[in-house]
This record gives structure tokens, sequence and C-alpha cells, in this order.
């Protein structure tokens, strides 16, 4: 037995390292990306900005909690470094997700999910290659899970004891995830309900006061580790003075975000609708759960959570789905082992993938991006070449920034009258106001006015209009047109 054990552990080992190999060798090329992608860009200006001592959401702005940009400060706004990170977050993920899945499932089993979640990650096909908050939340996220599966139940005090410390922790774990990208919220949600879904004899429990006591304590420290660091976070912004910006930032500014696409009948009547089929739904895995086991009630109610999750905004946006996959995986696991309500399961990934794929858009380009990597470090592309394939303006980016930054000092700001933010990093220029993109500037009430104010008092020594941008709505007194640069227009201040 203990051979066989031995050999077991041995075969975890090997796979786990074959498994990280490949994820490796699927995510090099993206270290190596340009500067292309709009969301790093902001998150990399965002970061410059903090890093010469702008306060976050007060001095510069963006609509995420502080966590991934943060991460992108320390990094130095260095998309390699970065790129690296999101890499190791990656490989750890796959090793816990392995250690989650042998929880519940057989190691055969466990195999085949994980390397459908190496697949799904390290592939471009769902952006994993993007330093997105998504690639950070994973690794916590799949922590707290793992801490939940292995608490079992027990009348041993100091068992219990120990089970409310880790429920604790794996609170906190969450809230490392919520402090990349607030949808953390609904893995907090699912794992509240696994807390209790799981005791198959809940019901019969609870009529126990020394039971009801413990149940109870679970709940306050599971609570307590998810909201003690988001409050210290907003405690700092309070004596900060930049409260109200931040709560803006990350909480309201966000219900209209996702108040945009959940318009039905009335405004927000889309997740309603999807609320009260979620609370329908995980009525139905508690009901159920006595069938459905440990296992089963894991994959139904975490996964019913995560597509709530990626649906949230109704927006189509590609790296949404990543916080799918975990759950997704252990749902294709518990499909494969179990019988219990098998066509259920069936139906519910056939309906899902159906509202999936109308939804969301795929990355498509999967053996040309390799194809352009390798044609790239062969020498067969230029890296103009090699840039443009990523976005036709990637390199006129580049060139841009390399006018600035010979045309500039230091202290001299740039004002980008587009969605290209990263120009600021490649340039290592500042911009005169808080916001870095146009999108951000117009989709505020105070967007225009701010703005133009911050021109005014700040007086860029360069404002460039990208080619794609219908209108300029401030005005160009004091500037005349120093450049065009692939139809970006590029004007000079002259007062």
């Amino acid at each position: 037995m203990k051979i066989l054990e031995k050999l077991e552990r041995s075969s975890g080992f090997w796979f786990l390292l074959a498994s990280s190999g490949i994820f490796f060798i699927l995510r090099f090329p993206s270290l190596f990306e340009p500067n292309w992608y709009g969301d790093e860009g902001v998150y990399q200006a965002l970061s410059f900005a903090m890093r010469n001592g702008r306060l976050l959401y007060q001095g510069i702005w963006d609509n995420k909690p502080p966590l991934l940009y943060l991460i992108y400060e320390v990094l130095g706004s260095d998309q390699f470094f970065i790129r690296l990170a999101s890499l190791i977050f990656g490989v750890v993920a796959i090793i816990l997700f392995f250690n989650l899945s042998r929880k519940i499932f057989s190691f055969r089993t466990s195999a085949v999910v994980t390397s459908i979640f190496v697949l799904l990650l390290g592939l471009p096909i769902l952006e994993g290659n993007i330093a997105n908050a998504e690639n950070f939340m994973l690794l916590p996220t799949i922590a707290s899970a793992f801490i939940i599966v292995s608490l079992r139940d027990t009348q041993d005090k100091a068992r219990q004891f120990k089970n409310t410390l880790l429920i604790f922790l794996s609170g906190f774990l969450l809230s490392l995830s919520f402090l990349f990208k607030i949808v953390a919220i609904f893995d907090f949600g699912a794992f509240l309900f696994l807390l209790f879904f799981m005791d198959a004899n809940l019901i019969k429990h609870l009529k126990n006061k020394k039971y009801q006591t413990y149940e109870v304590k679970k709940l306050l420290f599971y609570i307590f580790g998810f909201l003690l660091l988001p409050v210290l976070i907003a405690l700092f912004f309070l004596v900060k003075g930049a409260f109200p910006y931040f709560i803006n930032a990350t909480f309201f500014s966000n219900i209209g975000y996702v108040g945009y696409g959940n318009s039905f009948v009335i405004p927000q009547g889309l997740l309603i609708l999807k609320i009260t089929t979620l609370l329908a739904f995980s009525y139905f895995i508690f009901l159920k759960r006595k069938i459905l086991g440990h296992a089963g009630v894991l994959a139904l109610l975490w996964f019913s959570f995560s597509l709530f999750n990626a649906f949230f905004s109704q927006r189509p946006y590609t790296h949404y789905l990543l916080v799918l996959l975990p759950s997704f995986c252990i749902l294709l696991g518990f499909l494969i082992e179990n019988k219990k309500l098998r066509s259920l399961n069936i139906v519910l990934i056939l309906v899902s993938l159906f509202l999936i794929t109308k939804n969301f858009n795929f990355y498509e380009k999967i053996l040309p991006y390799y194809g352009n990597f390798f044609s790239f470090i062969s020498n067969n592309k230029s890296v103009s070449e090699y840039q443009r394939f990523f976005d036709r303006i990637t390199p006129v980016d580049y060139e841009l920034a390399s006018f600035i930054k010979f045309n500039t000092k230091p202290q001299d700001y740039i004002f980008t009258w587009g969605n290209n933010a990263q120009i600021y990093k490649l340039t290592d220029r500042l911009p005169p106001g808080r916001y870095t993109v146009a999108y951000h500037i117009t989709g505020s009430k105070t967007g225009i006015t701010e703005t133009e104010s911050d021109l005014n008092s700040k007086k860029p020594k360069f404002i460039i209009i990208m080619p794609y941008m219908n209108y300029f709505p401030f005005k160009l007194t004091g500037y005349s047109r120093r450049i065009v640069i692939d139809e970006a227009y590029v004007y000079e201040r002259t007062l």
C-alpha cells in the first residue's frame, strides 16, 4: 500500500512538472509581446503615475480595486516582468488546482481536468496571455476552494478551532481576489453556501445549540477574513482624504458599467432575472445535496456562481471567461466520475457553452499567434511587422513614443486623445490629469470639464490625436501641428 501511495505521489509530481512545462511553453511568447493591449496600457500608465507620487483614484483614475495596480507598480510597469508574474501565478494556480481536484476525484480524472485547465489558461484563446486581473485572482480563489474542500466536520473542539482559523484564511484569500476585481464577491457567495451545503444533515444539526454556535462562528470568521483587507484599504483612502474618489471608482462607477448591458423591461431587469435564476438553482442544489455529495455540490454551486460572474456585466470581453475555468473543469470531472444527475450536468454544460459562444468572442488566431513569434525570433519578420500582428496601431504607438521621448523632458506632460494609454509608459511621461484614455473621459460626467481644466493648467508639451478618434472636444489654442505619424496628429505647445 505504501509503495502504491509513493508511486501515486510520484506520478502526481511528474504530471505537474510536465503540465507546468507545457504551460510555460504556451505562455512564453507572451513575455515578448509589444505594448499593445489597451487595458494593460491603462494599468501601466496608472502604476507609472503612482510611482511618481500620484494617489490612486484621486490623482490617476481607473475603476478597479487597487491590488492589480500595486503589482504593476512594484514591477515598475515593465510588461516583461508583469507577464512573467502572471505566468508564475498561473503555474502555482495549476498546482493548487490539481491538488484541489485530487481531493474529490481519482488521479486519472484529476489529470484530465487539470490538462484542460492548463490548455485553456495557457493558450491565448481566452486572453490568458494578457496580464489582466483575472489571471492574478485565480490563484487565491483556487486556494480558498482548496481550504474549504479540505475541511471535515468534527465534534472535537480543538479541530473546530483549527477549522475556524482555516475558514478565516479562506475568506482572507478571497479578499485578495476581490482586491484584484470586485466580481470575486461571487466566489465568496459560492463558498459561503458551500460551507453549509456540504453538510448533508444540516437541518438536523442546526437544532443542536453547540452546532449552531460553531456554524455562526464559522460564518463570522469567514466574513471577517474577507472584509479585513478591504476595510483597511478603505481606511487608508479615508485618512488620505480620498475616500470619495476610492468609493466612486471601485463601486459607483461599476454600477453604471453593469447597468449598461443589463437593461431588460426595466433598468437592471436582466440582472434581476439572472440573480433569481442563480438563487433558484442554488436552492435546487441544497435540496439535492445528499445525492450530489461534496464533489457535486462544489461543482454545481461554484460553476453556477462563476457563470453568473462571467455574465454579470453583460459585456463580451473574452478574458471574463477566465473566472469560469476552475469551476468548469471541476464540473467536467464530476461529469466523468458520477452518474448522479448526469443528464442535468450535460444539459447545464451544453446550455452554458451555447450562451458563452453566443455572447463572447474567442481568440481564433492561435496558430498564427505562435507563428508570428517564431517568425520574429528567426528574423523572418521585422519589428514593425511583428508589432502589427497584434494591432495595426501598435507600430504607430512606438513611433509616436520615440518622437515624443526625444523631443520632451522628463518633467513635461503629454496628452493623448485616444485609447492607447501605453504611450504614457513608453515615453515615461505623465498625463496632465487623472484620465489616461478617451473612453474614461467621455464616460465620466465631469471628465470633459475636468480634463479641459487640467490641459489649461498643466499645458502639456504635446497633444496627440489618434486617427481612429472622430472628434477632439478641446481647444488647441496655443498649439500648432508639429508632425503627422501615420494619420496620428501631434500638436506642440507654442505659448
